[in-house]
C-alpha cells in the first residue's frame, strides 16, 4: 500500500506542472510533428495514468469522492481534450465551436436519445409502425397531439423519429424541426462547407482517437498496454474489477463482496448497484497480491450454483486508459453535434475498411466485440453510433449493409445481457425504415438471412425433421428465449407492405418465402399427441415452447399474406410453393392407412381409416393454414377467376386439404366430450390457446377456412360423410333404422356421442355460416370487426380494454375497434368507482348469432341468456333465429349446397325424430337447437337467393321442397317439415317452441312469396304503413309534452302551497354545558356482544363491555411537516401546539364485545400466530406483537378496545345532592368493577404505546394526557371532515363514528380512576396557569403556542377528575366547566385577533357598527395598548368581526361535539341542519355576541403567525394530463447516486416530494432496519402512514408502517373511463377529480390503515410483498 500512499501526495507536485500546461502550445507542437499519432499517444501515455484512477474508489458517494470526480473531469478537459479541440479547430475552442454551430444547417432529424423512463409518444393514426415515436417536446409541437396517440415510458436506448419522413404517414415534422425553404439541396455534401485544412485535421484526429478508443475497449490483456501507450513509470498498483452478469442476484453479490473485501453492508450494496448500472466496478485497489486474494474469494463464493462472477485484476494504467477511452467517445459524440460536416467525417473514419478486408472497419471491430464489453462501454458507443451513423442518411445505408447480422446475432445468443444492452438492439433503428429494409432485402438477402439464422439456432429435431422441444435443457430454453428476438427483426422488415414491386424484390421475397416454408415445415405436426387410455399420463409433456413460437410467428404469417396480396404474380407463385410444401408434408404421413368406402343416403365416398381417438394428432399445422390464407387471397383479389389457367387448382385434392384441419377440430370436440381427460392439463392448455384470441387468427380461423375451401370443391354429401367418419359418428347415422336411435348400453359412451353430434353440427354451422372473412363472403374487414364487437357486447356491456383484449391485434398493435365502435355501441361514463362501459345499440340485436364461432362455451350460454332476457323485456318471443348471412364470393359459392344435401337432411331428420320420441338419454336439446339453427340458415339462404334472382333465371337452391319430402324408403317417417309441425306443441320442448314457430312461419311465407309481383305489392304496402305509423307517433309525442307541461307546473305550485311544517317552539332550549345542562334521559343502555350474542346493560360495576378500536398516530391535520418527531422519553404532551404536527387518532368499527370474550378471542389469535411462526414466517395483514387483531365480525383492523361506560345524567336542580350519583359508594373508592378497571388500563396503555412509541408504563403521569389528546384530536378531525363536506354537525355521522366518539369522550372523563389523584392536580394547575398567570408554575407556553381546543378538553377533564370524588359538588363542577369554556373562548378570540390580517374593506359601511363590532374593536384596541405598535391600526370593526367569527367557528363546533358526548345532551333541532351560529352559541350556553365574555385582565402577549381558522389539509394538486407527471418523473434524478435516473420515481401525495423508490441506493435506516425511500418518508411526513403515486406504474400505493401496504387504483382515467395500471395500454390519461377526492377523503377520515387491512385480507399475495423496501 506504500506505493499508493505516496501517489496520493503527488498531486501537489503535479499541480505546478498542470498549471503551466498550455493546450494551445501542445496543439501547435502536435501539428508540426511528423507522426501525429505517435505524439498524441505519447501525451496520453504520460498524462492519462496521472489524472485518472489514482486510488481506491469507495462504495458510497461521499463528498470527497464527488470532489475527486470533479477534479478528474477538470483535468481531463484541460490536459487531454483541450489540446485536441485546439488542434481540430485551430482556434480558441469555445469561439471555434460557436462558429461551427452558426454555419451548420441543422438536421431535420431530432435524434433525441431516450433515457430510461422518459415518456414517448406514438401516433396510432400516422405512425408507419409502432416503433415510430416522438419525444415529449416534439410531440407537443406536432399535429399528432390532436390524434389518437399512445403514450409509453421508454426502456432507454431508442431515439425520437421526428423529422424522418418515412416514419410517418403524415405530419413528420414538429414546429421545431420543420425544414425551412432556404435549406440548400440536401444532396450537397456537408463536408464541403468546412475549410479544407480543418477537414484534413479532423480526419487525422478522429481516426487516432477512434482507433485508440476501439483498441482500449476491445483490449483483453489486464497487465499490458498497446504499443505507444506504455507509461513512463510503472507502479505495482492494481484494481480488482468486478463485472456484471445477468445470472447472479443482488443478494449473492452483496454477500460475496462483504466476505471478499470485508466492507460494510452499505458499501457492498453501493458496489452492487454500480456494477448493475455501469457493468463493472473496482472493488479493491492495491498491489497485485492484495487484489488477487479478493478475486479468488469472489470466484470461490459464486461458482457453486452457476458460472462464477467475472472478476479481473487489472493494472491501474489499463483501467485509466479504458476510462479515458469512454470519455473520448463521449467527447466525439459532443463535437459532432456542432457540425454535420464533422459528423460525416466521423462516419467515414468509422466505416473505412481496414487493411484486413471484410469486417475490419473500426465500427465493425466494436460491434463484433460487443458481447465481450461491459454495460457502460456498450451504452457509450451505442449512443455514439446513434448520434453519428444513424443521423446521417447516407451513412445509415452503408452502416445498414455492414451491420453483419448473423455474426452479431450468434454473439447475442451466447451473451447473457439483456437485449437493450446489445448492439443487435440497433436493428430496430435500421429495419423499420422501409427503404433500408427493402434495400437490404434485395441486396443483402436479409429476409432469408434472418429466417435461416433463426432455424440454425433451433437444432433439436425429431426423425421427421420437426422441431422437438420436449427434452429442452435450461441452457437450450435460455437460448430459445434469446433467439426469439430474430422474429422481432423479421417483423420490422415486413411491417410495411411494398406499394410497388421490382423484379428483384419479387425474387428475393419468394426466396425468403422458401426459407420461411422450410421453417413452417419443421413446425408442421410438431408435438403430436396420442389419447391415453386406461391410466393417466405420468409426465405432462412440454407444450409451451411450440405455442410461444406460434404466437411469435402469428404476425409474421399474417404479414407475409399481406405482402402476397399486393402483387398477383407473387401471390400465384407463393400459392404454388405453399401447395408443394403441403404435399411434401402429406407424403410424410404414414401411407399404410386402409382405404374404406362409406355410403349413406344414396351416396358413396372413398376414404381411409383413421381415428383421432387412437392415432397421433397434432395441433400445429402452419403450412396448411398458410395455404388457407393464400386461398382466401386468390378469392379476394379475384386472381382465381381471372387467371385460372395459372393456378395449380387441378393438383388440389380436396379430401387431402381438409384432412389435417378436420383432425384438429375433431380433437377439440373429443376433448370437450371428455375423451382425453387422462392426457392431463397440457392438452387442455393447447386447445385453449388454439381458440385464444392471440393465436386463433392463424390457427382455428384458418382451419375453418380450409374446410370451407375443401367443401366448396367437393360434393357436399361426400364432404359430410368424411366429417361424420372423422367424428366417429358414421355408424350412428348409417344404421337402417337410425331414426329409432340405436341402443347403447354404456352411459358414458352415449354422453360422449351426444356431445360429438352437437360439436359436429356446430362445425357444419360454422363451415356454412362463417362468411365474415373478406374473400370467403362479400364483406370488408370493417364488417368483420363490427361483427366481433356485436357478439362481445351481446354477452354483456364491456369496457374498452376488455373489447380490445377480445379482438385480435395486427402487427401494428391495432384492432380496428375505434373505427367501428361508435356505430354499434353507446358509451356510459363511469361513476366514482368502476369503469366506462359500451352497450350495444338495439338496432344491432338482430345480427346476433348464437353459434358465433369465437364464443367459448361459457360465452355462448351467457350470451344466450342475456339475449333471451332482452327479448322477454321487450315483449318479443324468445326465438334466437340466425341472422341473414352475407353473400359468398364466387370461389366459395358452392358452400350453400351443404345446406340442402341429402346427408345433412338425413342427419336433421334423425335428430328431429329422436326429439319426437325422447326415450332414454338418446338425444339432447342442444342437438335439436343446432338442427333448428341449420334449418333456419337454409331457409334464409333460399329467401335471399329468391330476392336477388332476376326473375327468369332458375333458383338452384330449393330447400323448401326438400324438407317437405318424406324420408327415403327404409325409414318411412315424415318429412322434416312434418316432424317440425309435430314438435311445435310438444310439452317437453317449451323452450324451443318460439324457434320452431319462427321456422314454420318463414316457410309458409316463402311458399307464398314464390310469386314476385305479390312481393312487390307487399313492399309498397309496408312502406306506406310505416310512414303512417311514423306520422302518428310524432303527433302523439307533441301531444304528450303539451299535456304534461301543465301537469308539471301544477305539481310545483301544490308543493309550495303546502309549505314546511312549522316547528313547535319548545320552551326550553337545549344546553350541553354548565349548571343548566340537560342530561340524557335515564335510559338503560342495552348492548349485545358479537361473540357470545348475550345482551347486557352497560353499568360501571358490571361485566365490562368493550368496543374494537384502532389507535394510530396521525399528521392529517398537520400544518408543519418539517417538525421532527418528539423524543419519547422527554416529550411533554400537556400543551398541543396549534400546528397539530402530530396527533393520535382513534377510530372504531362500532362492534361491541364482552371484555372476557374479547380476551379469549385475542388469546386465540396470539396462539395461532405462535403456531404459524414455526411453520412459515410470512407477514399477516395484522401484527399480533403490536396488539393488532381483526374485528371478529367485520375483519376491520383494530389494535385495542375502548371500554363502554354508562351515560352521565343531568344534574338534578331540586336537591343540593346529586341523586344520580348515589350508586357511587361513599368515600373515595373506585366506582368501577375490576373488569372495567382492567379494560380502562388496557386502552390507556395502547394509547400510550402508540402515542409515544414506548413500552407501557402505568405510573407515567403522561398516560392521562395522551388519552385526553386522542379524544381532542379525533373530535377535531371529524369536525373538519363535516365542515368540508358541508354536513350538519349532528345527525350526519355514521353510527360507528358516533359510538366511537361517545365512548371515547366518556372514557376520557373516567380515566382518572387509573391514576393517582396528585397527577390530575398538577395537570390541572399547569393547564390553568397557561391562561391565568401564576408565579409558582415554571415554563408555561405563550398563548399563541397552544391549541385552544386541546386546552379546553384537557382542562375540563382534569378539573372533573380533581372533583370527581366529591359527589355533593356536581353543580360546582358544571359551573366550572362553563367558566373554563368562557375563559378559553376568550383566549381563542385573543389568538385570532393577534394573528388576523385584515385586507382593505371592500364595501361601504353605511350602518352604524353593531354592539358586536364595537366590542371587537375595544378588545383589539386593548391588545394594541399592551403590545404597542406591533398590531396595525384597524378602522373597520365589521372586518374584524367577520374574521373573529370565521376563526372561532371550528373551535365552537368541536366544543359542541365534545360536551354533547361528555354530558350526553341531545342536540337541538337547529344543529341537525346546516350549522347556525346562534344555535351553536346557545347550545354551549355562550352569548351569541362572544365578546360579552371579554373582561380586561389580560397578560402581555407576543404575536406568532398561526392563522385561524386553520385551512383544512388537502392532498397535493395533480396535473390534469398524466404525461406532465411522467415528464417530471423522467427528469427526476436519484438524490444519492450522482445524477443517475431513478428507476421507480414515486410522488408523495401528502407533501409532493418525489422519491426514488424500490432501489438500494436510497435505503435508509429506521429503528435499526433498512427501509426504502417511501417507507422512510412516511415516518417524517405521515407518522408511519403514506399515500404515494408510483409514476411509471400509474398506481397509487398506500403504506402503513414497515410491513403493511396495498395498491389502489390511480385517479387517472383514459377517455374510456378506465385506469391503466402499469401504463400497458398507453391511452392518454386525465385526472378524475371525483376519484382523487375519494382518496383524499379516505386519508382525512384516517381510513388508509383499514383499507390496507381489508385489501391484504382479501388478497394474500399482498401480504408477501416486502413493503418496507419500496
Amino acid at each position: 500500500m506504500a506505493a499508493a500512499q505516496s501517489d496520493r501526495d503527488l498531486p501537489s507536485a503535479l499541480c505546478a506542472e498542470f498549471l503551466n500546461f498550455s493546450a494551445k502550445d501542445t496543439a501547435s507542437r502536435w501539428l508540426a510533428a511528423a507522426d501525429l499519432k505517435q505524439q498524441v499517444y505519447r501525451h496520453l501515455a504520460v498524462y492519462v495514468p496521472r489524472i485518472l484512477c489514482l486510488g481506491p474508489s469507495g462504495g458510497g458517494s461521499s463528498r470527497e469522492e464527488q470532489r475527486e470526480e470533479q477534479r478528474e473531469e477538470l483535468a481531463c478537459q484541460l490536459l487531454l481534450l483541450a489540446p485536441m479541440e485546439w488542434l481540430l479547430l485551430g482556434e480558441e475552442p469555445s469561439s471555434g465551436l460557436a462558429l461551427l454551430q452558426e454555419k451548420n444547417q441543422p438536421s431535420p432529424l431530432c435524434g433525441h436519445v431516450f433515457k430510461v423512463g422518459e415518456p414517448t409518444y406514438s401516433c396510432r393514426e400516422c405512425a408507419a409502425d409502432p416503433t415510430c415515436v416522438l419525444c415529449m417536446q416534439c410531440f407537443l409541437g406536432s399535429v399528432h397531439k390532436e390524434h389518437r396517440y399512445r403514450m409509453t415510458t421508454s426502456g432507454g436506448g431508442g431515439f425520437c423519429d421526428c423529422g424522418d419522413a418515412e416514419a410517418w404517414k403524415k405530419g413528420p415534422y414538429c414546429q421545431k424541426h420543420t425544414p425551412t425553404d432556404n435549406n440548400r439541396d440536401t444532396e450537397e455534401d456537408p463536408v464541403a462547407q468546412l475549410p479544407a485544412d480543418m477537414v484534413a485535421r479532423s480526419y487525422s484526429i478522429f481516426s487516432i482517437i477512434l482507433r485508440y478508443a476501439v483498441d482500449m475497449l476491445t483490449w483483453d490483456q489486464e497487465d499490458q498496454l498497446p504499443a505507444g501507450l506504455e507509461p513512463p513509470a510503472r507502479g505495482d498498483t492494481y484494481y480488482c474489477m468486478l463485472f456484471n452478469d445477468e445470472v447472479h442476484t443482488y443478494e449473492q453479490v452483496i454477500y460475496t463482496l462483504q466476505k471478499a473485501v470485508n466492507c460494510s453492508q452499505k458499501e457492498a450494496v453501493s458496489f452492487a448497484t454500480t456494477v448493475d448500472r455501469d457493468g463493472r466496478k473496482s472493488v479493491r485497489y492495491g498491489d497485485f497480491q492484495f487484489c488477487e486474494q479478493a478475486k479468488s474469494v469472489i470466484v470461490r463464493n459464486t461458482s457453486r450454483q452457476s458460472k462464477p462472477l467475472r472478476v479481473e485484476v487489472m493494472h491501474s494504467s489499463v483501467v485509466a486508459h479504458q476510462c479515458f477511452a469512454l470519455k473520448a467517445l463521449s467527447w466525439l459524440g459532443q463535437i459532432i453535434q456542432y457540425s454535420d460536416g464533422l459528423r460525416r467525417i466521423l462516419c467515414q473514419v468509422g466505416l473505412q475498411i481496414g487493411p484486413e478486408g471484410e469486417n475490419s472497419s473500426l465500427v465493425d471491430q466494436l460491434m463484433l466485440n460487443d458481447s465481450k464489453m461491459w454495460k457502460g462501454a456498450r451504452n457509450i458507443y451505442h449512443q455514439l453510433l446513434m448520434n453519428s451513423l444513424l443521423m446521417d442518411l447516407k451513412y445509415k445505408k452503408i452502416f445498414a449493409i455492414q451491420f453483419s447480422y448473423e455474426r452479431l446475432q450468434s454473439d447475442y445468443v451466447r451473451d447473457d445481457h439483456h437485449r437493450e444492452f446489445s448492439i443487435t438492439d440497433l436493428s430496430v433503428q435500421i429495419f423499420t425504415v422501409p427503404s433500408l429494409a427493402r434495400m437490404l432485402m434485395v441486396e443483402e438477402n436479409l429476409m432469408t438471412t434472418i429466417i435461416r439464422t433463426f432455424v440454425d439456432h433451433l437444432r433439436h429435431r425429431d426423425l421427421q425433421g420437426r422441431f422437438q422441444f420436449d427434452r429442452y435443457t435450461a441452457q437450450q430454453a435460455f437460448k430459445f428465449g434469446r433467439v426469439q428476438s430474430l422474429i422481432g427483426d423479421l417483423k420490422y422488415v415486413l411491417i410495411s407492405r411494398p406499394s410497388e414491386w421490382s423484379d428483384l424484390l419479387r425474387l428475393k421475397f419468394l426466396e425468403g418465402l422458401d426459407a420461411f416454408l422450410e421453417l413452417l415445415k419443421c413446425m408442421q405436426g410438431m408435438d403430436p399427441v396420442v389419447r391415453q387410455v386406461g391410466q393417466h399420463i405420468e409426465m405432462e409433456p412440454e407444450w409451451e415452447a411450440a405455442f410461444t413460437l406460434q404466437m411469435k410467428l402469428t404476425h409474421i404469417i399474417s404479414m407475409i399474406q399481406e405482402w402476397c396480396s399486393t402483387d398477383e404474380r407473387v401471390l400465384i407463385e407463393a400459392y404454388r410453393k405453399c401447395l408443394s410444401a403441403l404435399s411434401h408434408c402429406h407424403s410424410g404421413l404414414p401411407d399404410g392407412e386402409q382405404p374404406i368406402s362409406l355410403s349413406l343416403a344414396g351416396h358413396c365416398v372413398e376414404t381411409f381409416r383413421y381415428q383421432v381417438s387412437q392415432d397421433k394428432v397434432s395441433i400445429h399445422l402452419p403450412v396448411c393454414r398458410l395455404l388457407a390464407g393464400l386461398h382466401v387471397l386468390l378469392s379476394r383479389t379475384e386472381v382465381a377467376s381471372r387467371f385460372p389457367e395459372q393456378l395449380p387448382l387441378g393438383e388440389l385434392s380436396p379430401p387431402l386439404l381438409i384432412e389435417l384441419p378436420l383432425r384438429c377440430l375433431v380433437l377439440c370436440a373429443q376433448v370437450h366430450a371428455g375423451m382425453w381427460r387422462r392426457n392431463g392439463f397440457s392438452l387442455i392448455n393447447q386447445i385453449y390457446y388454439y381458440h385464444n384470441v392471440k393465436c386463433r387468427v392463424e390457427m382455428f380461423d384458418k382451419d375453418i377456412i380450409m374446410l370451407q375451401a375443401g367443401a366448396s370443391m367437393m360434393d357436399p354429401n361426400h364432404f359430410l360423410m368424411i366429417v361424420l367418419s372423422r367424428f366417429e359418428l358414421f355408424h350412428i347415422f348409417s344404421s337402417v333404422d337410425c331414426r329409432k336411435r340405436y341402443r347403447e348400453a354404456n352411459k358414458d359412451v352415449i354422453q360422449q356421442n351426444n356431445t360429438l353430434i352437437e360439436e359436429m353440427l356446430h362445425l357444419i354451422i360454422m363451415v356454412v355460416g362463417e362468411r365474415y372473412v373478406s374473400g370467403v363472403g362479400q364483406v370488408e374487414p370493417f364488417d368483420e370487426v363490427r361483427r366481433e364487437i356485436i357478439h362481445q357486447l351481446s354477452i354483456r356491456p364491456m369496457a374498452h380494454s376488455e373489447l380490445v383484449k377480445a379482438l385480435p391485434e395486427n402487427g401494428n398493435k391495432e384492432t380496428g375497434l375505434e373505427r367501428v365502435i361508435d356505430s354499434v355501441a353507446s358509451f356510459k361514463k363511469p361513476g366514482v368507482t368502476g369503469r366506462g362501459l359500451y352497450e350495444l345499440r338495439p338496432e344491432w340485436y338482430k345480427y346476433f348469432n348464437l353459434y358465433f364461432h369465437h364464443y367459448s362455451r361459457a360465452d355462448q350460454s351467457k350470451a344466450e341468456e342475456a339475449q333471451r332476457k332482452l327479448r322477454r323485456q321487450n315483449g318479443e318471443d324468445t326465438a334466437l333465429p340466425p341472422p341473414l348471412p352475407p353473400l359468398l364470393c364466387p370461389l366459395f359459392a358452392s358452400l350453400v349446397n351443404l345446406l340442402q344435401c341429402d346427408v345433412l337432411l338425413a342427419v336433421e331428420g334423425a335428430v328431429l325424430q329422436w326429439a319426437v320420441e325422447p326415450s332414454g338419454g338418446g338425444w339432447t336439446e342442444s342437438m335439436l337447437q343446432r338442427v333448428l339453427h341449420l334449418v333456419g340458415v337454409a331457409l334464409l339462404e333460399e329467401q335471399q337467393q329468391l330476392e336477388n334472382s332476376s326473375g327468369d333465371d332458375d333458383v338452384t337452391f330449393n330447400y323448401t321442397c326438400k324438407i317437405s319430402r318424406p324420408g327415403e324408403a327404409p325409414s318411412t317417417s315424415g318429412s322434416v317439415l312434418a316432424l317440425l309441425e309435430s314438435l311445435q306443441n310438444a310439452p317437453h320442448l317449451e323452450v324451443h317452441k318460439d324457434m320452431i314457430t319462427w321456422i314454420l312461419k318463414v316457410h309458409v311465407d316463402m311458399v307464398r312469396d314464390r310469386d314476385k309481383a305479390e312481393r312487390k305489392r307487399k313492399a309498397e304496402m309496408a312502406r306506406l304503413r310505416r310512414e303512417k305509423i311514423m306520422a302518428q307517433m310524432s303527433e302523439m309525442q307533441k301531444h304528450f309534452i303539451n299535456e304534461n307541461k301543465e301537469l308539471f307546473q301544477q305539481s310545483l305550485e301544490d308543493l309550495e302551497a303546502s309549505g314546511p311544517p312549522s316547528l313547535e317552539q319548545s320552551g326550553v332550549s337545549q344546553v350541553c354545558v354548565g349548571p343548566r345542562r340537560m342530561g340524557g334521559a335515564k335510559h338503560r343502555q342495552l348492548v349485545t356482544c358479537i361473540l357470545c350474542q348475550e345482551e347486557q346493560e352497560v353499568r360501571g360495576h358490571g361485566r365490562a363491555m368493550v368496543l374494537a378500536a384502532f389507535v394510530q398516530r396521525s399528521t392529517v391535520l398537520s400544518k408543519n411537516r418539517l417538525r421532527n418527531l418528539p423524543d419519547p422519553e422527554h416529550h411533554d404532551p400537556l400543551f398541543m401546539h396549534p400546528d397539530l404536527s402530530l396527533g393520535i387518532h382513534t377510530a372504531s368499527c362500532g362492534h361491541i364485545m364482552h371484555a372476557t370474550c374479547w380476551q379469549r378471542y385475542f388469546e386465540s389469535v396470539q396462539l395461532k400466530e405462535q403456531r404459524r411462526q414455526q411453520r412459515l414466517r410470512g407477514h399477516t395483514s395484522y401484527d399480533v406483537e403490536n396488539g393488532e387483531f381483526l374485528c371478529p365480525l367485520c375483519e376491520c383492523l383494530s389494535n385495542t378496545v375502548i371500554p363502554l361506560l354508562p351515560h352521565t345524567h343531568s344534574p338534578d336542580h331540586r336537591y343540593s345532592h346529586d341523586n344520580s350519583y348515589t350508586y357511587l359508594t361513599t368515600g373515595t373508592q373506585n366506582p368501577f368493577s375490576s373488569s372495567v378497571s382492567e379494560m380502562i388500563t388496557t386502552f390507556s396503555m395502547s394509547t400510550y404505546k402508540v402515542g409515544l412509541k414506548l413500552n407501557p408504563n402505568e405510573q407515567d403521569p403522561r398516560v392521562q394526557v395522551l388519552i385526553w389528546s386522542t379524544c381532542a384530536y379525533t373530535i377535531q378531525s371529524i369536525e373538519r371532515l363535516l365542515m368540508d363536506e358541508e354536513k350538519p354537525l349532528f345527525g350526519s355521522l355514521p353510527c360507528r363514528q358516533d359510538d366511537c366518539l361517545s365512548s371515547l369522550t366518556r372514557f376520557s372523563s373516567s380515566c382518572w380512576t387509573a391514576a393517582p389523584p396528585a397527577t390530575a392536580h398538577t395537570h390541572c394547575i399547569r393547564l390553568l396557569s397557561a391562561l391565568v398567570p401564576d408565579s409558582q408554575v415554571e415554563n408555561t407556553p405563550c398563548v399563541l403556542d397552544i391549541d385552544m381546543f386541546h386546552l379546553l378538553v384537557y382542562s375540563v377533564l382534569s378539573y372533573s377528575s380533581v372533583h370527581s370524588l366529591d359527589q355533593s359538588r356536581q353543580r360546582v363542577v358544571d359551573s366550572a366547566h362553563l367558566h373554563l369554556l368562557h375563559l378559553i373562548t376568550v383566549a381563542h378570540l385573543v389568538q385570532i385577533l393577534l394573528t388576523s390580517t385584515t385586507e382593505e374593506v371592500c364595501m361601504d359601511e353605511d350602518s352604524v357598527g353593531s354592539e358586536e363590532e364595537e366590542f371587537t374593536c375595544q378588545l383589539y384596541n386593548t391588545l394594541r395598548n399592551h403590545l404597542g405598535s406591533v398590531l396595525p391600526e384597524v378602522s373597520s370593526g365589521w372586518q374584524l368581526c367577520r374574521c373573529v367569527k370565521a376563526g372561532v367557528l371550528p373551535f365552537l363546533r368541536a366544543a359542541a361535539l365534545f360536551f354533547h358526548y361528555l354530558n350526553s345532551t341531545a342536540p337541538p333541532a337547529d344543529l341537525l341542519g346546516p350549522g347556525q351560529w346562534e344555535a351553536l352559541c346557545s347550545y354551549l350556553s355562550l352569548p351569541s355576541n362572544l365578546l360579552q365574555l371579554y373582561q380586561s385582565q389580560h397578560t402581555l402577549l407576543e404575536p406568532l403567525i398561526h392563522r385561524f381558522p386553520r385551512e383544512s389539509n388537502r392532498l397535493i394538486d395533480l396535473p390534469e394530463d398524466y404525461s406532465v407527471l411522467i415528464n417530471q418523473a423522467s427528469s427526476f434524478t436519484c438524490p444519492r447516486s450522482g445524477g443517475d435516473k431513478s428507476r421507480a420515481p414515486t410522488l408523495c401525495l401528502v407533501c409532493g416530494s418525489m422519491l426514488c423508490s424500490q432501489s438500494y441506493c436510497c435505503q435508509t435506516e429506521v429503528d435499526g432496519e433498512d427501509v426504502g425511500a417511501c417507507t422512510a418518508h412516511t415516518f417524517t411526513c405521515g407518522a408511519g402512514l403514506g399515500l404515494f403515486l408510483r409514476v411509471r406504474e400509474s398506481q397509487v400505493l398506500f403504506v402503513a408502517g414497515k410491513t403493511k401496504g396495498c395498491f389502489h387504483p390511480p385517479p387517472y382515467l383514459d377517455d374510456y373511463g378506465e385506469t391503466d395500471q402499469g401504463l400497458k395500454r398507453g391511452n392518454p390519461l386525465h385526472l378524475c377529480a371525483e376519484r382523487y377526492r375519494k382518496i383524499e377523503r379516505l386519508w382525512r377520515d384516517h381510513g388508509i390503515a383499514e383499507v390496507i387491512g381489508h385489501a391484504q385480507e382479501a388478497n394474500q399475495t399482498l401480504v408477501a410483498i416486502d413493503w418496507q423496501h419500496l
